[in-house]
């Protein structure tokens, strides 16, 4: 009977699966942890035409995976190299929270120190497998290495997903839409399309849907570092695109809207910027919501006063259009989160955060506190323009 066998390459210390071999030599089918050129794992085009490249990479036990050599500090992979990448994440099932630490080697530079990958927060509850656990996607600049350590607890079926955006020439241009209606209430803001950030259409899985009516607005951060550019912004919605769709399998990118830190609103999940499209951002409360993510992480750092600005403006416009009052509250039923039960009737803020829902620290402290001011602002724009 014919055996497989795996051809390895010692990288820094540690063995990486190259390729499966059949006896004969040839390759057997495409592993994902493929090392094409030497021992530097190749990203592969995720669509034609697409700028994205990404790459899947087993980690831990089998044939293709690369190893995790057991040590007092954790389960740690060795230095793996790569081809481009700036955003990454990981997944992996089975119950307990793992700590997961990465470092990443930037393209022109050294070894950064550990971080810490969040585990997600953020999830749908009819899309993609609801017994994968995943990180966030964590956007760590231009890299061309990588290393994984579990530091506490145990992942099975880890996975490491490497995303390398791309670049567009758009991304240095992308304008925004602009209507010339004549608002009769909260007037939309200007909002930079899908087409403006390279959406991909064919990556979306299954159909969307949508809600009966708006009654609130979940606020949230996103796992990225606060100094990116602006041409960064489109190359960063599509990384978290493709990580939502292809990695998780939900049928889009899980937030309606995104906010940069230089106050532009970004269209999100498609259906529509003008309809009640059910967005994947807050478990257990997207049936009667819109979700808003403001790009960045704002635990001690306080969110750009644009930032603040687009906001006001985008939770006016949204609610404004159902008759929602910005500084009310409203009373909903739990679809099931961990923090209410399903069927749980809650009273929460028409505007409120991440964490007045789900367990989480989401949007972060500093954005949070800002959310009484936010409520003020759009309740006076929200007064200014109805009749």
């Amino acid at each position: 009977m014919a055996v497989a066998v795996v051809s390895l390459v010692l990288i820094a210390g540690g063995l990486i699966a190259l390729q499966r071999l059949d006896p004969g030599g040839s390759p057997r089918g495409e592993p994902a942890a493929d090392l094409a050129a030497g021992s530097v794992l190749q990203l592969r085009q995720d669509s034609p035409g697409s700028p994205v490249r990404s790459l899947e990479v087993p980690l831990g036990a089998g044939s293709s995976a690369v190893p995790l050599q057991r040590s007092a500090a954790g389960a740690v992979s060795s230095e793996m190299s790569t081809t481009r990448f700036s955003m990454l994440g990981l997944t992996w099932r089975g119950r307990g929270t793992p700590v997961i630490v990465v470092r990443t080697h930037r393209i022109g530079g050294g070894w950064s120190g550990w971080r810490r990958a969040p585990e997600m927060e953020d999830r749908p509850a009819h899309e993609g497998d609801p017994s994968l656990r995943a990180t966030d996607a964590m956007w760590v600049g231009a890299s061309d290495g990588v290393r994984v350590r579990v530091k506490k607890g145990r992942a099975k079926q880890l996975q490491l997903t490497l995303i390398d955006p791309g670049t567009l020439p758009s991304d240095r241009t992308a304008t925004p839409e602009r209507r010339s209606t004549r608002p009769t209430r909260a007037p939309e803001p200007h909002l930079y399309s899908r087409k403006a950030w390279g959406a991909d259409p064919t990556w979306r899985n299954g159909t969307g849907r949508y809600i009966r009516k708006i009654r609130q607005v979940h606020i949230h951060h996103t796992a990225t570092p606060n100094n990116y550019a602006p041409e960064d912004v489109p190359a960063l919605l599509r990384g978290m695109y493709r990580y939502h769709t292809k990695t998780l399998g939900w049928f889009d990118i899980a937030y309606n809207f995104l906010i940069d830190r230089f106050g532009r609103i970004w269209v999100g999940r498609s259906g529509g910027a003008t309809k009640p499209v059910r967005g994947a951002h807050t478990l257990g409360f997207n049936h009667e919501s819109v979700g808003v993510a403001v790009i960045g992480r704002f635990g001690r750092q306080a969110p750009p006063r644009q930032a603040i600005r687009a906001i006001v403006r985008l939770a006016a416009w949204k609610l404004d259009a159902y008759g929602g009052h910005p500084r009310g509250t409203v009373v909903v039923r739990s679809q099931g989160s961990d923090r209410y039960p399903t069927g749980t009737r809650v009273r929460l803020p028409v505007i409120d955060g991440h964490r007045d829902t789900n367990e989480t620290s989401c949007p972060g402290q500093r954005l949070y506190n800002l959310l009484p001011e936010i409520r003020r602002r759009a309740a006076k724009r929200v007064h200014r323009y109805d009749p």
